[in-house]
């Protein structure tokens, strides 16, 4: 883990923080072959490559409705009331999004100019699985698309070996309202959900997050569906000051860090005392650790900067543009460090805004831009499942306000058919 002043960084040790995550061009060649091979071969494809990466001897993709019975059936009660509770949560935030259906304005007189907004038809959200579980994932990518009235919503997922796919995921899927729920993952999964297979219907958007082979699949399959944005390894920058408490802050770095050997955690603070005793706190507690092989790991990619000030603290940020910005500083200047952040996926404001909340049951959304792509897109929201398109009615009286600035235009781009539609509105 670096521990330097900001301004004794070295230019390799600079560019290793600021270009984290992008290298899908190692990649390439095999997801390429992979997405070929799905697009041609379909299911078949796809059942091939659950017995190689997964290990799974599967029949059949689609998870019937007696499966997500039977694995609901076997989880702790306690569990499942949590789920729901998140999904609640969840539920709410993202309605509070939900923009307007129609509407219209009229500044010339006789030409009223609206917008109508509608769902997306068919959703994929792509949750990871194999091993592990991640029923907060299907909430964060599922919810939201059901909140702005998507018409289908199919969920990708490995199986386990035994063909299965655990628990959590279905449960969590039920309580969604996903209507489809198949046992793929991988590159696999984006090509059968981009170009449509015999089992997996061809989706409109895929949204979810994923590691590099699905990051770079999904950027190549756009031709197809439109995705939400490039996601690869989780990532945290803390902005804190002698107000935050060491051992929190030094938990928040451990937490970030257990996601995935390539995760990256960054402490930039104006207090050497404090970053000090964060850098003492995180080795002690990465000892006792669960998951110390990959925090240990993950901590090569971390750093804890010492600046000159706080104002040098928030431009480092919005240089980095993390997926989590958590700011733990003087209640006093909150508001006043907030306002100055441009580029964030998503902000934690407080001792007691900690990440995983968010991860988890607060009800913002975890599916975010990580590796800087802050700096152009927004995480997650009710807006990705949605589009728009503009209306115009237009009365002869409205039209006549405009006419002749139209007519002049047009000629001037030498479009003189589009000056004669304006005119013939208007002859005896």
């Amino acid at each position: 883990m670096i521990f330097k002043n900001l301004s004794e960084l070295s230019d390799s040790d600079l560019n290793q923080l600021l270009s984290r995550g992008k290298g899908l061009a190692d990649v390439g060649a095999s997801v390429d072959a992979i997405l070929e091979n799905v697009k041609t071969n379909g299911d078949a494809a796809i059942l091939e490559y659950a017995k190689q990466f997964d290990k799974a001897e599967l029949e059949t993709l689609l998870v019937t409705p007696a499966e997500t019975e039977e694995a609901i059936a076997s989880l702790d009660s306690n569990l499942l009331k949590h789920l729901r509770q998140a999904a609640e949560n969840i539920r709410r935030f993202h309605a509070a999004q939900l923009p307007k259906e129609i509407w219209y304005i009229e500044d010339t007189p006789g030409i009223v100019l609206g917008q109508k907004t509608i769902p997306l038809e068919k959703v994929g959200c792509y949750v990871p699985g194999g091993r592990a579980s991640y029923p907060s994932t299907v909430l964060m990518t599922a919810l939201p698309a059901k909140v702005a009235g998507v018409s289908e919503v199919i969920v990708c997922t490995p199986s386990r070996a035994d063909g299965t796919v655990h628990p959590l995921t279905l449960a969590a899927c039920k309580i969604a309202g996903v209507d489809k729920i198949f046992k793929t993952g991988g590159a696999q999964a984006i090509a059968g959900m981009a170009y449509g297979t015999e089992s997996i219907p061809q989706v409109d958007k895929i949204v979810g997050p994923g590691n590099v082979f699905v990051t770079y699949a999904k950027m190549k399959v756009r031709d197809y569906a439109e995705i939400d944005f490039p996601a690869g390894p989780s990532e945290v920058l803390i902005i804190a000051d002698d107000f935050a408490n060491p051992k929190m802050t030094a938990a928040d770095i451990l937490a970030q860090a257990e996601h995935d050997p390539n995760s990256v955690s960054v402490l930039v603070t104006p207090s050497e005392a404090f970053a000090k005793a964060v850098m003492e706190e995180v080795k002690n507690q990465a000892e006792s650790a669960e998951r110390k092989e990959i925090i240990d790991a993950s901590l090569e990619n971390s750093a804890i900067l010492v600046t000159k000030n706080m104002n040098e603290c928030i431009s480092f940020s919005n240089k980095f543009g993390p997926e989590h910005l958590q700011i733990m500083v003087n209640p006093e200047i909150e508001d006043s460090v907030l306002n100055q952040i441009q580029n964030a996926g998503s902000v934690f404001v407080g001792n007691y805004a900690p990440v995983p909340a968010g991860d988890y049951a607060s009800g913002t959304n975890h599916v975010l831009p990580t590796s800087g792509y802050v700096r152009m897109y927004s995480g997650l929201n009710t807006a990705h499942f949605l589009k728009s398109f503009t209306i115009q009615r237009i009365s002869k009286e409205g039209l006549s306000e405009i006419k002749d600035a139209v007519i002049d235009l047009a000629e001037t781009e030498g479009l003189f058919e589009h000056a004669e539609a304006i005119r013939k509105r208007f002859e005896e």
